[in-house]
Parts: C-alpha cells; sequence; structure tokens
C-alpha cells in the first residue's frame, strides 16, 4: 500500500466520522427538542394522575396507605380523615390536569406534602428497618414524595411561561 493511498483512506474514514458525528449530533439536537417540548406536560399528566388515582382509592376505601395515615393522624377518626384526604387528592389531580387551575393543584399539594412525611418522624418503627437508612416499603413509599416535589416545582415553575404561550 502507497502513502497516498493510506492517506486517501485515512481522510475518507475521517470524513465519514466527521459526517457521522454532524447526523448523530442532528439526531440528539432533535431527541433533546422533542424531549424539552414533551417532558413539562407529561409529568404534569403524569402527576395528576396518580393523584387521582391514589386519591381515589382513599376515597373509595381501598388505599394500601389508609393504616399508615390512620397512624400517623390519630386525632381525626380515620373513617373521616381517609376519605377527605382522598377527596383533597383528587382535587390536586384534577387541577394538575386542567391547564387553567394548575397554580392551585400546586397550592394544594405543597399544602399536603408536609403532612405525607409524617410517619417517618411520627412512626420511625414502621418507616424504618434500621434508622436512618434501611426504609421499609411504607418508608420508601413516603421518601418518594421527594420525587413529587421536585416533579411539582418544575410544572410550577412553567406555569407562567405558559400562561404567556395561550
Amino acid at each position: 500500500m502507497t502513502d497516498a493511498s493510506v492517506s486517501e483512506r485515512l481522510e475518507s474514514g475521517i470524513d465519514r466520522l466527521i459526517g457521522s458525528s454532524t447526523r448523530l449530533e442532528a439526531v440528539d439536537r432533535n431527541i433533546a427538542a422533542w424531549m424539552d417540548r414533551w417532558s413539562v406536560p407529561v409529568l404534569r399528566i403524569a402527576l395528576g394522575i396518580v393523584f387521582v388515582w391514589f386519591g381515589g382509592l382513599k376515597v373509595f376505601g381501598v388505599s394500601p396507605a389508609a393504616d399508615l395515615v390512620a397512624a400517623t393522624v390519630y386525632l381525626v377518626p380515620p373513617e373521616i380523615f381517609v376519605p377527605v384526604l382522598g377527596v383533597w387528592e383528587v382535587m390536586i389531580g384534577l387541577c394538575l390536569l386542567y391547564r387553567p387551575l394548575i397554580r392551585v393543584g400546586i397550592f394544594l399539594l405543597f399544602l399536603q406534602m408536609p403532612g405525607t412525611f409524617l410517619p417517618l418522624v411520627l412512626l420511625p418503627d414502621v418507616a424504618f428497618v434500621t434508622f436512618p437508612h434501611a426504609l421499609t416499603v411504607e418508608g420508601q413509599y413516603i421518601v418518594k414524595n421527594l420525587v413529587i416535589i421536585g416533579a411539582a416545582l418544575v410544572v410550577g415553575g412553567t406555569v407562567r411561561e405558559n400562561s404567556r404561550r395561550e
């Protein structure tokens, strides 16, 4: 093989690599733009569905979290408190699903969220296998609310932007 043919092959390979890199960059840019466009609406709808679903389970008396809620809030009879909490959660979900009420839903959500962490303090034996790092299933159910708070911050952070678009 001559030096010229090696050089030509090397240049051809570099050209293909650069062309491939440019195509990959374009694909990556398109995927990122699609994700930017749909991430917040999908997140908002997912939050709404979760709140309607979990709240509905409480309203209809079939929530696996009802006993935990009842043990945490012992000042109000569970047969009253759990369904009321369920209605509250359904309202949060419906507000998140109906765009003009997103602010109301976020407000209701942030009023409700501190209460979801009460079992970590009031019922550590229910929330932890070994305090403070090994969580029970109930503890995991509670700590996942950090993700819900983060998601609510993202959705709430776009409310003014979305109202300008409409």
